[in-house]
């Protein structure tokens, strides 16, 4: 099946502790169901000093599962589904089923 959530997409979170909050996808892990948001599901972690980066406790993003995610409307920026169709020149795009827009540019 394709891919609804892709790296880059600008996303709305739905449930949990950050509902509500919207960032871009850094990275999507489909074998576990997830996805890294910016700024979303931050959590500390300790960090050793290396020769490039400085030691401490630092936030970092946590994954946060996809079924929690929703695809912000290009439009209004507010929480979409996601429907896919057949252009013309044969590609297939994915589009917001709330407005109507391509997602896909």
């Amino acid at each position: 099946m394709a891919a609804k959530i892709r790296k880059g997409d600008k996303v709305v979170v739905l449930t949990g502790r950050d509902k509500g909050r919207d960032g871009e996808v850094l990275q999507v892990l489909p074998k576990e169901n997830r996805a890294l948001v910016r700024g979303v599901n931050m959590v500390k972690r300790h960090q050793a000093q290396s020769q490039t980066q400085q030691g401490g406790v630092i936030p970092k993003e946590a994954p946060i599962q996809l079924s929690n995610l929703a695809v912000a409307d290009p439009k209004s920026g507010k929480p979409t589904r996601v429907g896919f169709k057949i252009l013309d020149d044969g590609r297939k795009v994915r589009f917001s089923k709330s407005s109507g827009d391509l997602i896909d540019v």
